[in-house]
This record gives structure tokens, C-alpha cells and sequence, in this order.
């Protein structure tokens, strides 16, 4: 294996330069101050947790787990996602807190990918989770949000597709009883967006024409609220009509908010299956091929750190959202530069920190040996001053 070049960096990572990172923080300040104003704190977790705890119960499968060993031979992880970490954190640090809790974040997470795949291993998000509400008023809740934090962060064109696996399960259940292998290859063909092979698995597995058509309908069941009573038709199972009914309420709250001409009612957005227990949602921006935001319900996980609870919430891709985010850029700053012979080095620096007490102003300090170093500023003809290159807004000069 050859020794990597003193500027290369691992795949799958990013340098962000001087504008990309402003558009990060902008971003960032943008929509945790649109979660504060829905009453979410926000919090700070670290970025390396012990792999029995965090790590096992993380929704990130195994093999994508960035591991290390710590000096006394304990595995560790880098965090793969927020949610697992702020479970941790309510179980043990806010255990005295009433539930409900509201939180909100923005931290980086590493995820182990193939090289080829061209996925990012270390990439930011911002988001939320909304522990002890079960409600669909909560649900709707989350998504309300995503859908304010999305505009906050310039997004201007895009469409949440919600789903429920409780739905699906319910429907395999009641059409491929006993079968859970059958089951899980047709969770995995919509989780992967297969609907080629979805067809295919259900003519293989399906037996009766009953059942084929029941289950080849949820790849039309796609709209507003008519699908919840098209589902229903579907279906006598009693998990699966619970869930329809949880996203029919979930519709009339959203519509409440002011926000579900943003919602699209799809059924066979199930998510991580393995890990969602109810709703669950992707925010998809216009002319983009990958979520922008994603979440939903996981009323099992907060039981793994010993306070069993019900929980809800998203997270914002803000790595990718920079791709698309309108620029809204704040006026830039003015910047001054104070130039010093070092006799004057102190009404110089005094010059500047009075100066940066002004909203909207960078000062640049810089030490100069002479007058004639001075002389090398120049004004610019549609205004402020050019010296060595660099353009400011003003020049004050100390020798």
C-alpha cells in the first residue's frame, strides 16, 4: 500500500473553504434558531461513544461503523448519527426531566462507505428529536418543523413523502402470514426503491389473486389524504389500520400548520425498517436524486438505555442542502485594515478594538516598518483601498 501524498486526505472526506464553510454557519445559525423558536434546546454530544452502547444500538448497520480501540482495549465508535446519542443522554444526564424533552443539534457523523460508491464518510447534519409523545400531534409536529428548517436554510422546492411501516407490516402479515423471510425481501425491494423486483418477489410469494393485487397496490398508493381511505380497503389487519388512522390524524394537524400542500402520502416509504416503528418521512428537493431530510418514529429505542419512552424526529442533510440552498449571503463585512510602525502599536490596537465594536466591521492588524510600506495603499476608483492585493473598505494608518 502506498504512503499518501502530504495533500491527500481519506476518501469519502471534505476540506470546506473559506466561502463554503460561511454557507455552513449560515446555514446552521439559520435553522437551529428556527428550532429554538418551536422550543427545542440544543445539545452538544461527543463525537467518540463506546460501541456497546451507542454503537450497537445505532441504526447504521455494523460493517459502517468507523471502530477504534481505546488505550484500555474498549471499542469505540465515531458517532454515526445524533439520534443514538441523545437517547443516551436522556436516559442517563435528563433522567430527572419531564418527558416530553425537545433537543435539537448540528454535528458532524462518520459513516464507513465503499470507495466507489462516491458517498461522503463525514458529512454534517442538523436536527431534532421530540422524546415522550406518541402522539400524532407529535409526528406532525416534526414534520412541521422540517418542512420550517428546510425553508429556513434556503430550500425553496420541495416535497415530503410520508410513510408508516406499521402499515406494511400489518398488510404482510395479514397476506404472507408466518413468512418473514418473504416479508423482509419485499421490505428490502421498497426500502431500495426496487419496484421492479417489489413486482417480481410479490408474483413469486403471493399466493391468490387477492393477495398479489393488495400488495402490488401500495406502489399506487401515493397523494394526499384520499390514500389513507383507499388503504383502508386494503386491509382488515388491525396494526395496519391503526397506522392509516395515525397518519389521517397526522394529515389533518399538518393541514392545522399551514404546510401539507409540502406533504405527499406515500406508502411505501418505510425506512429503516428495522429501527422506525411508526411514521416515517423524506424530504426531497427539486431536480435532487437524494434526501435532503429524513426521519420518523422510533418508540423502541430510548427502552435500550433503560428509560423506555416513546420518540420522534428528523435530521436535515445539511452537507447536501449547501448544494442547494439559495446563497442568501449576509452583507459581507466591511473590512478595515490598521497599519503600525511598532512605536504605535498601542494606539494602533486601540484603533482596532474600537473599531470591531462596530456591527458590521473586520479589522485586519498589520505591522509596517516605515511611511514608505504606506505608501503601497492605493485607492480604488469605485471606492475603498487596495494594499498588497487585498481590497478594504477603509485603511488607518499609525506611524
Amino acid at each position: 500500500m502506498s504512503k499518501p501524498k502530504v495533500f491527500e486526505k481519506p476518501t469519502g472526506v471534505r476540506d470546506y473553504l473559506p466561502n463554503d464553510a460561511a454557507k455552513l454557519r449560515m446555514v446552521e445559525a439559520r435553522v437551529l434558531a428556527c428550532m429554538e423558536k418551536w422550543g427545542y434546546s440544543q445539545i452538544v454530544t461527543p463525537a467518540l461513544e463506546f460501541y456497546d452502547t451507542v454503537g450497537a444500538a445505532s441504526a447504521t448497520s455494523d460493517n459502517k461503523l468507523f471502530k477504534l480501540l481505546d488505550q484500555n482495549g474498549r471499542t469505540l465508535v465515531l458517532r454515526s448519527d445524533m439520534t443514538a446519542p441523545i437517547a443516551r443522554v436522556v436516559a442517563s444526564l435528563l433522567k430527572s426531566e419531564q418527558l416530553p424533552v425537545r433537543l435539537s443539534y448540528h454535528a458532524n457523523v462518520f459513516r464507513a462507505f465503499e470507495e466507489e460508491a462516491g458517498r461522503e464518510s463525514e458529512f454534517y447534519q442538523t436536527g431534532v428529536e421530540l422524546v415522550g409523545d406518541a402522539s400524532p400531534e407529535a409526528d406532525a409536529e416534526v414534520i412541521a418543523l422540517a418542512i420550517a428548517a428546510l425553508q429556513a436554510a434556503g430550500v425553496r422546492q420541495f416535497k415530503i413523502a410520508l410513510g408508516h411501516v406499521g402499515f406494511l407490516n400489518g398488510l404482510l402479515d395479514e397476506t404472507l402470514p408466518g413468512r418473514a423471510e418473504e416479508q423482509t425481501l419485499l421490505k428490502e425491494c421498497l426500502l431500495s426503491r426496487n419496484y421492479v423486483g417489489y413486482r417480481q418477489q410479490v408474483k413469486r410469494v403471493a399466493a391468490g389473486a387477492e393477495a398479489r393485487g393488495a400488495l402490488e397496490s401500495i406502489l399506487r398508493l401515493r397523494g394526499g389524504d384520499e390514500i389513507c381511505e383507499q388503504a383502508l380497503t386494503l386491509t382488515q389487519d388491525r396494526v395496519a389500520s391503526e397506522a392509516i388512522r395515525h397518519l389521517c390524524a397526522m394529515w389533518d394537524v399538518l393541514k392545522a400548520y399551514g404546510v401539507s400542500e409540502h406533504v405527499l402520502i406515500d406508502l411505501t416509504m418505510i425506512g429503516n425498517f428495522s429501527y422506525y416503528t411508526g411514521m416515517t418521512f423524506e424530504g426531497y428537493a427539486a431536480d435532487h436524486g437524494f434526501p435532503v431530510c429524513s426521519g420518523g418514529r422510533y418508540d423502541n429505542l430510548l427502552a435500550q438505555f433503560g428509560r423506555p419512552a416513546p420518540a420522534t424526529g428528523f435530521a436535515l442533510k445539511t452537507s447536501r442542502i449547501l448544494e442547494l440552498a439559495d446563497d442568501g449571503k449576509s452583507e459581507p463585512l466591511d473590512r478595515v485594515l490598521v497599519l503600525y510602525e511598532a512605536s504605535f502599536r498601542d494606539e494602533a490596537f486601540r484603533c482596532a478594538r474600537e473599531t470591531r465594536s462596530r456591527e458590521g466591521v473586520a479589522v485586519l492588524t498589520r505591522r509596517i516598518t516605515g511611511e514608505a510600506e504606506g505608501e503601497r495603499m492605493k485607492a480604488l476608483p469605485a471606492g475603498g483601498y487596495e494594499f498588497d492585493g487585498q481590497r478594504y473598505g477603509d485603511i488607518v494608518a499609525f506611524y
